[in-house]
């Protein structure tokens, strides 16, 4: 892409315009809602700061608005950024590495092109044609779902960015060791056999599409109101269910279940979340109340990167170019690397 080509023109310039008035608004509304949140919890409704009821009222009303704006912002911004990156494109900058490389470079592009499970198939196939090894793809198919956008942006709104952080590397560690994991075990005989007949692009090159900025910012503003109208329903009762066990559970309850002196929390944990289909929206509010009780973190991280990583839709999905046999593999070494990282951050942290 030539810098003509990123110049702003005229209409562009508006866009612009737009989108930093947009911003500033949103950094005030941000800034204010917990003075918004007390003042309709505490003066309008008139309850007391210290019961229960209004103690979880005030952070249902305080954490709603705030994760849809931090939703919102972010997911603009990823979205805008994923305009100049395409799955065709990815594909073509992890062709020809070898193991090891290969297997992190999937993972980090996996990382930050977080692709939805429906475009699993697709991109499957089109690494296959490629004659990219089975595991370097594997760790861009793991990587992908599990650094789920909307659960990094709300990572980062309900424990800050230090926490966010652990969870991508996590996500990059696990798709990388589980990719080379599996790229050496000559898995290809479980791949179905059509896989390899199907020509996704049949010239060959990756697609480049050429897109002004008037409309990558249209894109953006379509991919956040597209993710936030599938996500604000799950928002909602998670945070419901937060803000019910913030109010209601006695402190330490969840210690002695989740807490890192159990032992057994967290392939427990693992194993409620893989069969478990859950939006991230509606799971990552209620671990944030785990924590707060007194659940180790490590086994929270565990039970939320299951459920995002290995969701029944998504295998649903893979069945289509993967046999019984390969999923089953993919699910136990993926499960394995979370318990893994679900034990090392109960000890380190």
């Amino acid at each position: 892409m030539s810098i003509k080509e990123l110049t702003p023109t005229r209409d562009d310039g508006r866009a612009f315009l737009l989108v930093g008035v947009a911003a500033i608004l949103w950094v005030v509304a941000y800034n204010n809602l917990q003075a918004i949140a007390d003042w309709i919890t505490y003066t309008i409704m008139g309850l007391n700061p210290e019961s229960l009821v209004g103690e979880s009222l005030n952070f249902f009303i305080y954490d709603v608005p705030k994760l849809m704006l931090l939703l919102a912002g972010m997911i603009f911004i990823i979205t805008l950024i994923q305009t100049f990156v395409s799955p065709e494109k990815t594909r073509a900058l992890v062709e020809g590495r070898g193991e090891g490389v290969g297997n992190v470079m999937a993972s980090l592009f996996g990382a930050i092109t977080p692709f939805c499970s429906c475009s699993s198939v697709p991109l499957f196939i089109g690494f296959v044609e490629a004659r990219i090894p089975l595991g370097i793809t594997f760790s861009f198919l793991i990587t992908s779902p599990l650094m789920n956008q909307v659960a990094f942006v709300m990572l980062i709104g309900l424990f800050g960015w230090q926490v966010a952080l652990v969870y991508l590397l996590s996500a990059i560690t696990i798709g990388t060791l589980a990719g080379m994991v599996l790229g050496r075990m000559n898995l290809e005989r479980y791949v179905e056999e059509f896989v390899y007949k199907v020509k996704v692009n049949a010239q060959g090159q990756p697609i480049d599409e050429k897109l002004t900025w008037v409309e990558r910012f249209e894109r953006a503003a379509e991919g956040t109101r597209d993710i936030i109208a599938r996500v604000w329903l799950f928002v909602i009762i998670g945070i419901g269910i937060g803000a019910a066990i913030h109010g209601f559970v006695p402190e330490g309850a969840l210690t002695s279940i989740m807490g890192e002196e159990a032992w057994w929390s967290v392939p427990a944990s693992v194993l409620i979340g893989v069969p478990l289909y859950s939006n991230a929206a509606g799971i990552i509010p209620i671990i944030s109340v785990m924590l707060e009780k007194g659940a180790a973190l490590g086994t929270v991280l565990a039970f939320m990167m299951s459920v995002i990583a290995l969701s029944l839709p998504e295998l649903i999905i893979l069945r289509r170019v993967l046999k019984p046999r390969l999923i089953a593999i993919f699910v136990a070494v993926v499960a394995s690397g979370i318990m893994f990282t679900g034990y090392l951050f109960n000890l380190i942290i």
